[in-house]
């Protein structure tokens, strides 16, 4: 009699070329093969003649794991198959675990197990999709049977909110009609609408069919029990197929690493981007972390971009509540900035001047100008009555009427632009609205905002500063930077 021995292999997700060669030598050599009936298919041709197949049909895996231990007990050279990897979701845990529970009860014959790795089913839906596993990733089964749902659907919620690239097995069954609408429903409540969705039936096999979509246009209904849904993160994105492949598929679907800044999208035009300098990759690494910790990270980009100056500016992650934006006001603004013959910028002290980017200003041809120090604004403010901020506004809006105008400290100045847009005498390109203290500040934010045709960024509330409305400014100023926040991009 031979030594007692279990061989638990992964025989892949069905095709030939994708058994292993340790494999296929495991079935050549066994004295007998134990596995679910449906599996045999795809290794009876490497079988030799006369080693008997045993099937113990669907879900009986443990009297499976047990007829394995008698036929090895006896001698024989037992072969377990598992589809994909025996290791994963398959066969050789519970053998693992029977060889334990058999050893605690004193079996006279002890049985040597080895464990023989597999493609698994969500490496080679992977490889057909294009390489959506590129980064961090994690593999949910939604069966039930074994699992509570409770525990399963935390699992989701995990993945979801930890941004992985996330394999599902089993994704529906006869029985298992609604846990993947629920999943969907989970992962929409943190993940983009536009995050990328690819999913395979039958992998491998002849059956083979491959889709690409996105999260909002998945639909559960296009599934079943042979089919591997693979959803991706953040920075997940689709590009065209082009050239010749095995598959017939019209998109590939990507999960970056990193390593390249810039890469071609079917969601972006076909523009260049500014590749960044290495200030702009320090940069981006800290919006990077700031992004993985925003309780709401899927907003648009025309608001994400702000924020994340904002907060890298204060570490302040209230501002996730109280930085307002009208709709699309950084590219409104930026996009009047850019098209006026001599653009300029307003602020209401000195100390918001300073921190605005001077080179991005030379760039793009920007005067910034501050008149709190202007000669004529001590004798208005004196002879009007007024503050010194106010009497600056009053200068600068006769000169520069359609300037962006930020604010970081008066808010009598805001509410002095207000009064001159009112008068009709003031057409700002833009408003930051960022003036921080405790007298008028609420009142002269809430002033503001009714002029909806005036794009602004607002910090509500008592809080702002000089700092956060040069920030803001320099937000609108790296406008083109943000392309590198797009699905594909590096942060």
């Amino acid at each position: 009699m031979g030594k007692p021995k279990i061989t638990v292999v992964g025989i892949g997700p069905g095709s030939p070329e994708d058994i292993t060669p340790a494999v296929l030598q495991a079935v050549k050599e066994a004295d007998v093969v134990v596995g679910y009936k449906y599996y045999f298919q795809f290794i009876q041709q490497y079988v030799r003649e006369g080693c008997p197949c045993i099937d113990t049909g669907m879900k009986r895996e443990r009297d499976r794991a047990l007829q394995a231990f008698e036929l090895a007990e006896q001698g024989k050279n037992v072969v377990v198959i598992s589809s994909g990897d025996a290791g994963i979701y398959g066969m050789a845990p519970l053998i693992y675990e029977m060889a334990k529970e058999r050893k605690e009860e004193s079996v006279e014959r002890r049985v040597e197990i080895v464990s023989l790795p597999g493609i698994s089913a969500f490496q080679k839906a992977a490889s057909l999709l294009g390489a959506p596993m590129g980064h961090d990733f994690c593999v949910i089964s939604l069966s039930d049977l074994m699992t509570p749902w409770a525990k399963i659907e935390k699992r989701i919620v995990a993945a979801a909110e930890a941004d992985f690239v996330t394999a599902i097995y089993n994704p529906k069954s006869n029985g298992r009609y609604w846990q993947l609408h629920r999943l969907k429903e989970l992962f929409l409540k943190s993940r983009s609408e536009d995050t990328p969705v690819g999913y395979v039936r039958q992998a491998g096999r002849e059956e083979q069919v491959v889709h690409v979509t996105t999260l909002k246009d998945f639909d559960p209904e296009d599934v079943d029990m042979f089919t591997v849904v693979i959803i991706g993160n953040s920075q997940s994105y689709v590009i065209e197929e082009s050239g010749e492949c095995r598959v017939e598929r019209e998109y590939l679907m990507i999960t970056p690493r990193g390593y390249y800044r810039e890469v071609p999208s079917i969601h972006t035009e076909k523009e260049s981007t500014p590749s960044p300098n290495k200030g702009q990759e320090i940069m981006m690494e800290s919006f990077r972390t700031i992004a993985s910790e925003l309780q709401h990270p899927d907003i648009p980009i025309w608001r994400k971009w702000p924020l994340l100056h904002a907060i890298h500016t204060t570490a302040d992650f209230s501002m996730e509540d109280i930085l307002y934006t009208d709709e699309e006001a950084v590219p409104r603004i930026y996009q009047a900035m850019t098209s006026m013959e001599k653009p300029c910028i307003i602020t209401d002290v000195t100390m918001a001047a300073s921190g605005i980017r001077k080179a991005a200003c030379e760039r793009l041809g920007i005067e910034v100008k501050c008149y709190l120090h202007d000669e004529r604004v001590a004798e208005m403010a004196q002879s009007q009555n007024i503050t010194r901020t106010q009497a600056g506004i009053r200068l600068a809006v006769e000169e520069h009427p359609e300037a962006l105008f930020a604010f970081g400290n008066a808010p009598t100045a805001l509410m002095e632009l207000c009064d001159l847009m009112r008068k009709k005498k003031a057409r700002p390109a833009g408003i930051i609205a960022a003036p921080v203290g405790f007298v008028h500040v609420c009142e002269s934010k809430y002033m503001v905002k009714v002029f909806h045709e005036v794009p602004k960024i607002i910090i509500e509330g008592r809080k702002g500063g000089s700092n956060l409305a040069a920030t803001l400014v320099n937000s609108i100023l790296a406008w083109p930077d943000a392309e590198l926040l797009k699905p594909g991009r590096d942060v």
